[in-house]
């Protein structure tokens, strides 16, 4: 699974894109957060306030019940606005 981290999440993570092998436990995006907050402080703090990040598999927005496969490109990133 690739994973691309976007604006202060990038900053925070300090990653800007990995590949990863969750657990088989991670099926959908709610779990796959729940991951990534447990590989360290600096994830745990980006990714806290899920109020704060969007997700899009495949470049479509996801929910946090969405599925998960493991060729998916999942992009998390803040809420955009327009204007």
């Amino acid at each position: 699974m690739k994973l691309l981290y976007f604006a202060w999440l990038r900053e925070k993570t300090g990653t800007a894109s990995e590949e990863v092998s969750p657990p088989e436990s991670v099926i959908t995006v709610a779990d796959l957060l729940d991951w990534l907050e447990t590989r360290g402080p600096e994830f745990e703090a980006a990714l806290s306030d899920r109020d704060a990040i969007k997700v899009a598999i495949n470049q479509d927005y996801a929910q946090l019940d969405s599925l998960l496969n493991a060729e998916d490109e999942v992009a998390i990133f803040p809420p955009v606005t327009g204007g």
